[in-house]
């Protein structure tokens, strides 16, 4: 596992490593953009609600991915800023057009790709929480161009998939670390 990409992985906690609440803040972001992506949850509540989980996910990745910066971790510190950056552009950008929203979603989605291939050496949580999130990124992005709801449905869940996984990730170092020994596992 690369020193960078392990942050979450700690079992020890050193105070300065903020990977555990970038994880947790990646991971309920997903699972809220997944689910409204579904249909599941619908209306107006669930719309105002879609807006302001991306954007206090998107501020919270932003601030723990500057944390991981300042702590010497360029992959957790370039994954949480980017992805910061995005959810809470996104939370602004109802009112953009099909192609301009298909396009950001792509462009999103390369990034995606990048961390997932930086990432892959990091073990499995790695590859399924990025890889989950490039898988989602690119079918919205299809379902966006060509409006199929069924494809942004498919989308949503393999969304929220990514976001479990990483909630569990973080959870499981959180509570690992907490206990000072393996509870949830990780591997």
């Amino acid at each position: 596992m690369s020193n960078e990409a392990t942050g979450a992985l700690n079992a020890r906690s050193t105070g300065a490593d903020a990977g555990n609440l970038g994880y947790l803040a990646l991971g309920l972001t997903l699972l809220a953009y997944g689910l409204l992506s579904t249909g599941i949850l619908s209306g107006t509540a669930a719309g105002n609600s879609a807006h302001l989980a991306h954007l206090l996910g998107g501020l919270t990745l932003f601030i723990a991915g500057l944390w991981q910066f300042r702590g010497g971790e360029g992959f957790t510190g370039t994954a949480f800023t980017s992805l910061g950056a995005f959810w809470a552009t996104w939370s602004t950008a109802s009112g953009a057009g099909k192609n301009a929203a298909g396009l950001f979603l792509l462009l999103w989605a390369l990034l995606a790709l990048t961390l997932t291939v930086a990432g892959w050496n990091a073990g499995l949580f790695s590859r399924v929480v990025y890889g989950l999130l490039t898988l989602s990124l690119v079918l919205s992005a299809i379902a966006t161009f060509s409006t199929t709801a069924g494809l942004a449905k498919t989308a949503g869940w393999i969304a929220a998939a990514s976001g479990l996984a990483a909630w569990y990730w973080a959870t499981s170092a959180l509570t690992n670390s907490a206990w000072g020994r393996e509870v949830l596992p990780v591997r």
